[in-house]
């Protein structure tokens, strides 16, 4: 009995325990840690709240208000030498195989001072979880050899490894060096579905860094947030209550008029509006244009229909160059490229008044629809159709 814990589980039942333990911490990181607490995405019962942060006290050994401050530095920072783990800066290897160590260094008093608010400072918070971080994964520990016996040994480093590999290492690195992107967000975040159910819907990392204050991560038919499904879940019992995971936006079949409203749902919802832009404008039109580039340039085809919706920061200068290279030979590729960057001018240049953004933006719709060029003509018809979400 001793050698198997009180349980007596067979193997497969202790991989099933663990993996629904290791799940729990994931639900309480995405839920409780990342969209409530940092973000503010999402309002939590108290006994809700209380048990994800004692749950994470026995298997994290990771407090509210440090977690927090790091998640938000790296979003005021990133990809930055500010960043407290940024692999563009620091590289995939140290990120990926030294996420944990990061997070550590990264908890330093101003840290915590400048960006720690609004997290818990109760009796509980002091003298318990802060004042005696490593008790809880001690705890932890005699409690699985207490259930699983000696199994209890493997379990517990299951747990201890669970979220410096996948949180700190493959959100945080593999989630800022390579995979697909929705919208061009200004830092090099990018989704790594499908991981799910491993880390709860934190793959989409360039939906996170695009909307940081939805407390819905997916945005595209094929993307599971896991964490959205029990939010969900959570609410039905009132215990959650999602905020801001809807865009203002609102497009209006038939509407003509370009007005004040329809200035403030496309700013809104920009990015959605430029991942837009690149399917019904620059890509049917890249590819028109594909027949008439000359041979030096055909087999950078791929590499050109990146680089015309790629965040304009993010552009290495090599990069830079072959784009350049590439619009002084096409006058219609760099007419819908410079059209592109005239439409992001309407949120990004600061101090426009209202009626300089209408008048800005219905001087881009007629330049669109006089351009000659169909896709740009039909994408002014279909901006003038936006408006503002009518009141619930």
């Amino acid at each position: 009995m001793w050698f198997n814990g009180l349980l007596d589980l067979s193997v497969m039942q202790l991989i099933l325990v663990t993996l629904g333990m290791t799940h729990v911490t994931i639900v309480s990181v995405t839920l409780y840690l990342h969209r409530h607490s940092a973000h503010n995405s999402l309002d939590l019962h108290p006994a809700l709240k209380h048990f994800f942060r004692f749950w994470l006290w026995l298997t994290t050994a990771q407090n509210t208000k440090e977690w927090t401050a790091i998640h938000r530095k790296h979003h005021a920072k990133c990809e930055t030498e500010e960043d407290p783990h940024s692999p563009v800066v620091l590289g995939i290897r140290k990120v990926l195989f030294q996420g944990a160590e990061l997070y550590a260094e990264s908890a330093t008093p101003e840290t915590l001072e400048r960006y720690g608010q609004r997290t818990p400072e109760d009796w509980v918070e002091h003298n318990v979880y802060s004042r005696y971080k490593m008790l809880g994964i001690a705890l932890m520990a005699v409690i699985n050899l207490a259930l699983f016996g000696v199994h209890g040994i493997w379990i517990w480093a299951v747990q201890m490894m669970w979220i410096p590999v996948w949180a700190a290492g493959v959100v945080n690195g593999i989630g800022h060096w390579m995979g697909y992107r929705n919208y061009e967000c200004a830092d090099n975040a990018r989704n790594i579905s499908p991981l799910g159910f491993l880390i709860g819907g934190e793959e989409l990392h360039n939906n996170h860094h695009t909307y940081p204050n939805s407390s819905k991560l997916s945005r595209r038919w094929f993307e599971v947030d896991i964490g959205w499904g029990y939010i969900r879940l959570f609410q039905l019992f009132g215990l959650a209550k999602p905020k801001g995971y809807r865009p203002i936006a609102h497009h209006v079949p038939g509407k003509l008029e370009v007005d004040v409203e329809t200035v403030q749902a496309i700013a809104n919802n920009r990015f959605d509006i430029m991942r837009q832009y690149r399917k019904r404008v620059m890509e049917p039109v890249l590819r028109q244009q594909k027949s008439l580039m000359d041979d030096e340039i055909r087999p950078r085809y791929r590499k050109l229909k990146q680089l015309l919706s790629r965040e304009v920061t993010l552009i290495q200068p090599k990069e830079k160059e072959t784009l350049e290279s590439v619009l002084e030979r096409n006058a219609v590729l760099r007419q819908i490229y410079e059209k592109s960057h005239e439409l992001q001018a309407l949120w990004r240049q600061r101090g426009l008044k209202p009626q300089d953004k209408l008048n800005a933006l219905m001087e881009w719709c007629r330049e669109a629809e006089a351009s000659g060029i169909r896709y740009l003509e039909e994408f002014a018809e279909h901006l003038r159709a936006y408006s503002l979400r009518p009141s619930a």
